[in-house]
Order: structure tokens, then sequence, then C-alpha cells
């Protein structure tokens, strides 16, 4: 019934609860990656796991002497051949059985003929005393050594039951656990119980966020449609520039080196026509100065060499240096630039900027495709999702799978008072046996003690005391009743040594070796038409690939059940979300994307005529030589301000009169030349200077670079025109690449979690685990402990016996004793 619930569960797994819309705009992961968070996961609290504690160290005593009784492998190919032949392959394997049970047949062997043999020696030996044979007779013979014999019987007595005693314990030990254990049985179980609710509560909720996270891919979609502009055609626009845009700065560059063309030539007319000007009125002004000093110079003073020679010399040296005071660029002797600069102006009147501006603004391209249209299937795709889920009623089976659990449960509720009595029962049983062993060990301990404490070697054998006496009686009790139970005990062990023994051997080392699940994924051995037993009752297809092993070992790792159980068969999520099913309109859609560039042209015949215009500009028509040297040498052929500091220090070695004042005068009035016209026409000239060297490089190769520019935007056009339809073609197939491979990571995303993350079917390993820590480390371990320790004691009863026996003679009050003749 737990099957059926369970697989109608499962077939229902991967489409439930309807397409939930994100009521919040989610955060856009980065362009071809998709987040879409984790799934929520249950926590499953049964830990099957079992850790026996001290005792551990005699299960591991008990399975180190089953592995010495029985060392042979698992009998695989055995067991399968009795499975197959319904037992009846007994007759003709039953030679490999009794060999691969030797082990255990010898060991039932010697304690039934122990249990045989033991009360018919007692039988005999208690009809022997009888007859005052067998040590019967109340008589002890005295010998030398008697003191030794007794104490060595004492010792080897005691040290028999304390290893009687140790094996008692191990077997209270061992009942004391299984008791313990018992209790623990509910606790498992509730926690598996409420495992498999966590399992089935959870999972519609995992199934309804798998569906729900379809909006993450479809918000994803919209948002590449919606931009599809800046996403293909900026793809496009960043592709082309790799060769447009070169040629288009190129065109930028000699754009700006027209505007600085006109800008020099300007600063070239307006300086020179400065400097023109600059050079009249300082060539009159310097011829006044000289005029004016020649004047002042005639002075008497100047002449008078007889009264003031110092006097008359300076003014000879004034006088030979005006030669100096005169202009040494001439600017009027050359030509201006009007010529090249009205056609700089003509070829300015079209904005080449502007052109490539607009050009540029051009290469923004626009799309026509039916984007609305695509968006309506994505909306598509998520509503087939949500009706499909529909067509499972998955609320329904979880109801039932839950109702189950809880019904099974309350039924295993009700087996606790029964299975508390039956352990009560068995503890009570198991007492009584370990008992029938204290009772002879009480014997034998309190017969060594009144022997021990009671004997006195001054008596001699018919005077000994009563307490000495009363402990050998009470070891001869102790005999009698090891005769008494001994057989019992053998037999008890003997029956739950095959039983555990073989329970081990055959279940628990198989199943934590696997070699179990070997056997029951053996094809064809539950039906005979089936190779596997579990696909062949849940899908009717026993070829496929899923085995209890691989069921378990699935689970165990805590995947989910839809790929523990092979769900796909059921319902395969893979063709369902296939992409061709649901992406084939979308591609067709994003495949009619018409994008055309013909009308995109680079640079119109305005454009390339005005870089021809200014290549012939005449800019190399210019004597850039002629300016240079002009605007190398000096305004003047004497630095002013040093003529006139050199004019000031002989004027101060003069006598104050009127000549000192007039030259004083004079040198005022050079500094103001200086100021006023030499200053200005020297920043006419250095501009001059950068301009004339600006223009100089500029024309230096004008007419190839104008060249260069125009065979680059050619190339650049031929690209637009005839190589793009390629270009095209590969952006928009990668464009449609991302936009599916939303849907992709979408499918990969939900397979993943189905096989991975959703319903994860730990509770049902933790079942089996549950079920093999019971049967084997409860029952089974304590079991075999039980009969080891029970085996042990019952074993040295014969030695127990026997030093018994020979024991209490020394202790017994004789009838008799020798007599010696003196």
């Amino acid at each position: 019934m737990w099957i059926t619930g369970t697989l109608m569960l499962l077939q229902a797994l991967s489409a439930s609860g309807e397409l939930q819309q994100e009521t919040e705009p989610r955060r856009l992961p980065p362009p071809g990656k998709l987040d879409f968070g984790y799934v929520p996961a249950g926590v499953y609290e049964t830990l099957a796991h079992y850790e026996p504690g001290p005792i551990g160290i005699l299960f591991h005593m008990v399975h180190a002497f089953l592995y010495a009784v029985q060392p042979n492998a698992f009998p695989q190919d055995l067991i399968v051949k009795l499975a197959k032949d319904k037992f009846g392959a007994i007759q003709t394997e039953y030679q490999k059985a009794i060999y691969y049970e030797i082990g255990f047949l010898v060991c039932a062997a010697v304690g039934l003929l122990f249990a045989v043999l033991v009360p018919m020696v007692g039988l005999f030996f208690c009809m022997c005393r009888c007859c005052d044979n067998c040590g019967g007779e109340m008589h002890q013979r005295q010998r030398k050594n008697a003191d030794c014999r007794r104490g060595l019987l004492g010792t080897l007595l005691f040290s028999t039951s304390l290893v009687i005693t140790i094996g008692v314990l191990c077997a209270y030990a061992a009942n004391q656990n299984l008791s313990s254990q018992v209790k623990n049985i509910r606790r498992l179980v509730n926690s598996n119980m409420r495992d498999l609710h966590t399992f089935a509560n959870d999972t519609p909720m995992q199934i309804d966020y798998l569906i729900s996270q379809y909006a993450t891919a479809k918000n994803k979609v919209i948002y590449d449609l919606d931009n599809i502009g800046p996403l293909l055609g900026g793809r496009i626009h960043d592709q082309l520039d790799k060769e447009v845009h070169p040629a288009l700065d190129q065109v930028l560059n000699m754009a700006g080196a027209m505007r600085e063309t006109k800008e020099a030539l300007e600063n070239v007319s307006v300086s020179l026509e400065v400097l023109q000007e600059g050079t009249g009125k300082l060539n009159f002004n310097l011829s006044l100065v000289r005029t004016s000093i020649n004047r002042t110079l005639n002075d008497p003073g100047c002449h008078d060499e007889e009264s003031d020679a110092t006097t008359a010399q300076l003014c000879r040296n004034i006088r030979q240096s005006l030669s100096q005071l005169q202009i040494s660029a001439n600017f009027t002797r050359l030509p201006n630039v009007n010529p090249q600069l009205e056609k700089v102006n003509d070829v300015s009147k079209t904005d080449l900027s502007t052109i490539v501006q607009r050009v540029s603004q051009s290469t923004l391209l626009s799309f026509c495709c039916h984007l609305n249209y695509v968006q309506n299937l994505v909306d598509g795709i998520g509503n087939n999702i949500s009706s499909f889920s529909k067509a499972f009623p998955v609320q329904s089976s979880l109801s039932n799978f839950t109702i189950f659990v809880s019904h099974a449960h309350a039924k295993i509720e009700d087996y606790y008072p029964e299975i508390d009595k039956m352990d009560f029962y068995r503890w009570i049983g198991c007492i009584a046996l370990c008992c029938m062993v204290v009772l002879v060990l009480a014997f034998n301990y309190l017969g060594l003690l009144c022997g021990t404490l009671g004997y006195d070697k001054h008596a001699s054998p018919t005077t000994r005391g009563c307490i000495s006496n009363t402990g050998g009686t009470m070891l001869m009790a102790g005999v009698g009743f090891s005769f008494i139970f001994s057989w019992v005990l053998m037999g008890v062990v003997t029956s739950l040594f095959l039983a555990g023994g073989n329970m081990e051997k055959l279940v628990c080392e198989p199943f934590h070796s696997k070699e179990l699940f070997k056997v029951v994924d053996t094809p064809y051995l539950i039906h005979p038409e089936w190779k596997n037993f579990i696909p062949g009752y849940m899908y009717n297809d026993s070829d496929l690939e899923l085995t209890a092993e691989s069921l378990y070992s699935t689970c165990k790792q805590n995947k989910g059940i839809y790929s523990a159980l092979r769900l796909d068969k059921v319902f395969n999520i893979s063709s369902f979300l296939n992409t061709t099913v649901f992406t084939k309109d979308v591609v067709g859609q994003l495949d009619s994307v018409k994008i055309d560039l013909r009308g995109i042209i680079l640079l119109e015949a305005e454009g390339k005529q005005n870089l021809l215009d200014f290549s012939e500009a005449g800019l190399s028509e210019i004597n850039y030589a002629d300016y240079l040297e002009e605007v190398n040498k000096g305004v003047t052929v004497v630095d002013l301000l040093s003529f006139a500091r050199e004019l000031e220090a002989q004027t101060d070695l003069m006598p104050r009169g009127p000549l000192h004042t007039a030259l004083k005068g004079h040198i005022s009035t050079l500094r103001q030349i200086h100021r006023q016209q030499i200053i200005p026409m020297e920043q006419a000239m250095s501009a001059l200077n950068q301009s004339m060297r600006f223009l100089e490089r500029t024309a230096s190769d004008l007419p190839n670079k104008v060249l260069a520019v125009l065979d680059a935007i050619e190339a650049a056009q031929y690209l637009i025109s005839h190589n793009a339809t390629h270009l095209i073609s590969q952006e928009t197939g990668k464009y449609t690449a991302t936009i599916v491979g939303y849907f992709h990571q979408y499918i990969e995303w939900v397979k993943t979690s189905l096989a991975m993350e959703v319903a994860p079917c730990k509770p049902f390993s933790n079942m089996v685990d549950t079920a093999e820590i019971m049967a084997c480390s409860f029952l089974v371990d304590s079991m075999n402990t039980f009969w080891m320790g029970l085996g042990c004691s019952t074993l040295f009863l014969l030695p127990s016996i026997i030093l018994a026996v020979k024991l209490a003679k020394y202790y017994r009050r004789m009838d008799t004793e020798d007599v010696y003749d003196e």
C-alpha cells in the first residue's frame, strides 16, 4: 500500500502548483547568468547510526568468533539458486550448503553431543557414587602432598568459577542491552515517521518553488527583448566600430586640423598686420630718438675736452652707439596669407564634425521584430507549465500518503505493549538461564569459602569440622545442579548460536558489504519475466536500470526521489521542458529581426569634397622660410632696455646740468618705446612663430593624409555595405542563443534540483537502516553476545564438575581413615 501511495506522490513530483508571478521585481543578474536561488529544504532528524558503547567490544569478539567458525565468503550463487528453484535445489546443492555451514554444523554437533552426554554422564556418575564408587566412598587416603593438591584444586576451581562468572556477566549485559535498546525502538520509529511527514509536507513547497522560478527566466527574457536595441544593436555597433570608428576618428581629427589651421592662418594674418604696422611706427620713433639724442650731444659740454675730458669721451661713445637704434626684422616685405585663409574659410563652412556625429548616431540600428508576440509566447510557456501541472493530483496524493503514514504509525503504536510484554518474558527467560549458572557459582563460591575457612590441617578426615564438611557438601550440590542445568543451557546456546550466527553471516554482514543487494537485484529472481523487480513492478519495464542497491545508495546520499526511482519513466521532465517544444516560435520570431545597414553612409560626397578642398587650400605655397627668418630676428638691432641701461650708466658719470637732464629724458623715452611697442611686437612675433610652424607641419604631408582618411572611409564603407550581413547574422545568432540559453538554464536547474534537492529520499534509506539497526545491532548482536557468554559458562561447567568433585573429598567428613601401626 505504501508503495502505491508513494508512487502516486512521485508521479506528480515535477509538475505541481500554478505558475506564481513575483509580486516584487527581482533584481536582474548579470547578462547570461540566472540566479534561481536555493530550493527550500526540510530537515530530517533521524540519525540512522548506532554506537553500541563499551559492549561493542563484546560484539567485536562475537564477530571474530563467527568469522573463525565461518570464514567462507557469502554464498550469493547458492542463495540465488535456492531462491529461483523455490528451494528445490537443496537436493543438488546440499554439498555446497554443507561446506558453507560446516563450521556451524560442527559447533552445533558439539553442542548437541554435550547436551546429550552430560545428563547421561551425570546419571551414571550418580549411580556410581551410590555404589560407593567414583569417589562416593567416604574414605580418603592420606598422602604427603595432600595440602598441595588441595590448594591446587581450590585455585583451579576458583579460576574456573571466575571464567564462568565473566561469561554470566557478559550474558547478563547482553540481555540488559537488548532490553534497553527495545525502548529506543519507539524513538527511532517516531523519528522516521516524522521524517516521512516532513517529506510529504515539504515536497509541494519545493515543487511550487521550481515552477515559480520560471518567472526569473521569463523576466530576463523580457528584459533582453525590451533592450534589444542596446544589446543586439550595441554588439553590432561595437563590431563595426572596430573598423568604422578609427576611420571616423581620422575624419574628426582632420576636422580638428581644419579648425586649428583656420585659427593659425587667422593668427598669422593678425600678427603680420600688427607687426607690419608696428614696424613702421617703431622705425619712425627710433629715428626721432636718434635725432633728438644727436641734437642733445651737440651741447657745448660734449666738446669741451679741456675742461671735462670724461664727458666729451662719453658723448663720443653715445654718438657711436646711436647707429644701433634701428629695427632688425622687416615684416613689410612678407606677403600676407589672405588667399589661403579665404580658401580655408570656404572649407570650414561645411561642418565635418556634424556630419560624422550624424553618421555615428545613425549606426544605432533600428530593429523590426514582433516583440509583443514574443512576450506572449513567453507567457504562454508559463501557462503551459501551470496547466500541465494541474493534470497530476499532487495534493491529494500527498494527503493520501500522509494518512497512510499516520495510519501505519498508529498500528505500530498498538504493537508497542505487545513488544514490551514479549521483551519482558524474554528478559525473564534469559535471567532464569543466567540464574541456573549463578546457582552453581553460588555453591562453588560458598563451598570454597566454607571449605577454606573451616579446614583444619591438624584434624583427621574423620574428625573434620562442620563448616569444612558443609563446604564439601555445597561443592557436591553445585556438581549436582551442573549436571541438571548444563544440558538445558547448552541446548539453548546451540539453538541461539545457529539462529544468531546465521543471521549475522547471511543477513547483517552481507547488508553492510552490499552483497545482500546483489542477491535481491539478481535478474529474474523474484519474477521469471522481470529482469529488475522494482521497475517491473512499478513501471512494467523490467529492463530499466533501477535496482535496490542503486535506490538505497541514491537515497542514502539524500538525493531527490525523482532520480532515485527513475521517475522520468513516468514523467520525463526533459521532454516536457525541451526548448524545441517551447522556444521554436521564439527563435523564429528572433530570426525575423531585420537590420538594414544600406542607408548608412559614413561620409557623404559633401564631406569628401570638403577634405579635398582642404588639401588644396594652398598651405604649401606659403614661404615659411622667409617668415621664420624674420621671426628669428629681433625687433631691434640692440635690446632697447639694455641700451637704455647702458646710456643711463654713462649719463650718471656726467656732471649734473642741461646735458644730464636731456639724456635722462631720452632714456625714459626709450623705455616707453620698449614698453608700448617692443613688447606687443615680440608677443605678435611669438604667435606668428607658433602659427607658422604649425602650418608648416600641417602642410608637409597634407594631401597624403587626406587621401589616407578617404581610403579608410572607403574601406569602412565597403565593410558596412558588403560584409555586414555575415556580422549581423552572427551577432543575431548569439543574441538568440542567449535568449534560448535562459530557457536552457531554467531546464537544467529544474532537472538538477529534481535530481538532487527536491523531495530528498533520505527517510526511505533511513527506514532500511533503522530496520538493520533494530534487527542486527539491537537483536542479533545482543543475542549472539548472550549465547557466547552463556555458552562459555556452560562449557566451563565441565572442569568445574571435575574440580569440585575432587576438592570436596578434602573438605567433607570421612567415615573411615587410614590407620598406621607404630
